[in-house]
């Protein structure tokens, strides 16, 4: 009975694969709904947090801290003015505890 043979560090992984076996491709990663409400609604929200604050990088923090707040908030992506709404006041009460 032929056991496994021992892999040594000079053989490649594609060559012991014989000619007929296929390599599995790369698994896919999920796009989350929190992904893509991050691509939508990112450049708006950040474009109200930068007229908030004079300093970019403020800007960039008060716009983390409401995707932050809405990630901890049970939201239906059906419902976008709402969702809008909930991003906007999440900026605006995070420039209010900054300051």
């Amino acid at each position: 009975m032929k056991g496994p043979s021992p892999l040594s560090g000079s053989i490649l992984r594609a060559q012991l694969l014989g000619p007929n076996q296929k390599r599995k491709p790369p698994t896919k990663t999920k796009y989350t709904r929190f992904d893509t409400l991050v691509g939508r609604y990112y450049p708006a929200v950040y474009s109200f947090a930068s007229r908030l604050t004079d300093d970019p990088r403020e800007a960039v923090l008060l716009t983390h801290d409401a995707f932050n707040t809405i990630r901890k908030r049970p939201w239906r992506l059906r419902d976008e003015v709402m969702v809008a709404t909930i991003l906007l006041n999440a900026v605006i009460v995070a420039g209010l505890k900054a300051a």
